[in-house]
Parts: C-alpha cells; structure tokens; sequence
C-alpha cells in the first residue's frame, strides 16, 4: 500500500454561525486504504467529509484530494465516487436511466450493465426507482458511486436498510474495487464492520479526533474482559475481580493471556468449575461507548 495520501486535512474547521462543528482536524488516508470516519451524533463527520468532497466551504484549514483543492471539481470530481445516505434521484427515472445519467455527470466511462450487474441490480434495469425498495434504493445508491471504478470512494452508512446476503454482496464488491486499487472511506454506525474492514479509523466527538488508529490501536486503549462465576464453595480467586450485575464476576485486565492462564491454572488446581466463561480482547463499540464517559 502506498504511502502517498489521497486526502490531506490539515487545521479544518467548519463553522455555523456561533457553531463550532469542526475544530483544528487533521488527518490523511493513504492511497488504497479503508478510513472508516466514525463518531458520535453531531460529531462533526458530516461537516468534514461535506468538505472533503467539495460540497461544503471550510471556514479554515487546508483540505487537499489528490493534491488538488476539492473545490476544483473538474479535477477532483471524476476521479471520486459518493454514496450518499440519500442520493434523491428522480423517481420516474429507471434503473438504468439513473446510473447512466451519474455517469454522465462525473464524466466518468463505464459499462452500466457492468455496473448494474456489481451492484446486483440487473433484473431491475427497467423498473422505475419510485417502484424500488429501500435495499434496492441503496444498491443504486451504490451503483452510482462505483460507476467507472474511481480511484477514491466514499461510503455513507451504505449498508443500511439491506438484508445479510445484500450486505455481504455489497462488501465483496467493495474488496473488488480495493484489489484493483481504490481508496474507500467509510462512516457507519455498524461498528463491527468498521472493526473487520477498516485498515485505520479516526474516531470523533466533539468537533475533533477522540482516537485515531488501526482497530487494535484503538481497543488496546480498553482493558480488556474475562466474565465468570463460581460455584459458592470456591476459594477467592487469584486474579483481581469486581462482581457484575447477575452476580458474575468480572477481570479486567491488560494483559488477558497471562491473567486467563492463571485464572485456568488455579481452576484446574482446585477442581472448580469456570462457569459461563467468556474473555476477549476490547471491541470497537466499547471504545465507542467510552467517549461519553470521559
């Protein structure tokens, strides 16, 4: 992976009015990674990436995509794909009218049969979009943006209001469009596919980077948790533990592999029974939910 950025955000800030939405942020996504963008609601993700994609002044600070001001759109435009949440297309339009219609627009060539074919949409190349479900909708919100294979390409929530086997279609066309080289950055509120897809992620709140970091940079922030309860004979355990609610016992802990050994040592040794043991490492949404707390 090469480490040229693709997007260079120095110092942004984005005001409305006595709102201060985006505050002094800086960060970079290198050619061919996934950047998942996440945050808490009002964060200011939205404001950044209207920036980024040239749909929004900054009030300061310097935004670069392709070295270029996104505000040069004959430049920057046809090299980019956007998902949005909701893209509004006209509703007497087809399938097929629509995709090619983007198409036109971003100057971008393709094949939309090709690009139908991608987005699973080719049996509904002649419906009219006002007659689509809402997966349908978001599949040609997808089709939209992948549209001549840009070299960059932003996801907003895109797997939203889609079914497991649609879900899993849409992120092997993603992987696809990886191998053959774009940059995709990501913003969902499904963090567990941030945790399995992202390469790196900044985390907001606030206007500003609560985190930023590989998934495991990020959960290694948190201890982590081995969950069990004991019978009412057992000896105190040899680990520190605090007693959850249910009456489970919790270790939280930094170094889990040593504690865990420990722990199943001094059970073997005295014959007690681990019930309902569970231990992992941190997850994404528990450094998530950790941002309100500090």
């Amino acid at each position: 992976m090469s480490t040229t950025p693709v997007i260079e955000v120095e110092n942004l800030n984005v005001r409305y009015g006595d709102f201060h939405a985006v505050k002094d942020l800086s960060f970079q996504v290198r050619r061919g990674e996934l950047y998942a963008l996440l945050g808490t609601n009002g964060a200011g993700k939205t404001s950044t990436l209207e920036v980024v994609e040239g749909h929004r002044p900054a009030s300061s600070g310097t935004v670069r995509v392709f070295g270029q001001s996104p505000d040069d759109r004959g430049a920057v435009r046809p090299r980019m794909g956007i998902m949005l949440q909701e893209s509004g297309f006209s509703p007497d339009l087809t399938v097929r009218e629509s995709v090619r219609l983007i198409g036109r627009l971003t100057r971008r060539a393709d094949d939309v049969g090709r690009v139908l074919d991608v987005a699973g949409l080719t049996r509904k190349a002649g419906t009219k979009v006002s007659q689509l479900s809402g997966g349908e909708k978001r599949r040609l919100d997808f089709a939209t943006a992948i549209y001549g294979a840009p070299e960059l390409v932003f996801l907003d929530e895109p797997t939203t209001g889609l079914d497991i086997q649609s879900r899993d279609a849409l992120w092997a066309s993603v992987d696809k469009l990886r191998e053959e080289g774009s940059t995709i950055v990501l913003t969902t509120h499904y963090l567990e596919e941030a945790q399995q897809r992202a390469d790196r992620i900044g985390l907001m709140h606030e206007g500003t980077f609560h985190r930023e970091g590989t998934v495991v940079e990020l959960t290694q922030t948190l201890p982590a948790v081995i969950r069990f309860a004991l019978p009412d004979f057992a000896p105190a355990p040899p680990v520190r533990t605090t007693r959850a609610a249910g009456g489970a016992l919790v270790v939280e802990t930094f170094s889990l592999q040593q504690d865990l050994r420990v722990l199943l040592d001094w059970a073997h040794d005295h014959d007690v029974e681990l019930r309902e043991l569970q231990a992992g490492p941190t997850r994404l949404d528990d450094v998530f939910r950790a941002i309100g707390e500090n």
